[in-house]
């Protein structure tokens, strides 16, 4: 895929959930946040437990219990996860780019 034609692809699809095919034979797949002239930023989502599944093996870290306004950590537990994590893929080595259905 030519360098202009990847560029307007990826524009096209901003905000959308796709899977991205890399030259080096890496498949990426997650939300177009943005593209630059030289890069384009997924949204990947990470896999895991939800928080109720969490309370069965961290019964006291959730609800989070509020000190003086801001939430009182326990330590090591009870700290806000992140669903979400940027990755930053060269838009030279893009391959293909295709919409995935999201559920």
């Amino acid at each position: 895929m030519k360098y202009q034609e990847a560029h307007e692809i990826c524009i096209k699809h901003m905000f959308r959930y796709v899977s991205v095919t890399m030259t080096s034979g890496s498949v990426y797949d997650g939300i177009v946040e943005g593209v630059d002239d030289e890069n384009l930023y997924l949204a990947v989502p990470i896999g895991g437990m939800d928080q109720d599944q969490m309370r069965a093996f961290f019964p006291f870290a959730y609800p989070y219990p509020y000190f003086g306004g801001y939430p009182y950590l326990y330590p090591g537990f009870g700290f806000p996860r992140r669903r979400f994590v940027r990755q930053i893929l060269p838009l030279a080595g893009l391959l293909a780019l295709s919409l995935l259905p999201y559920y």
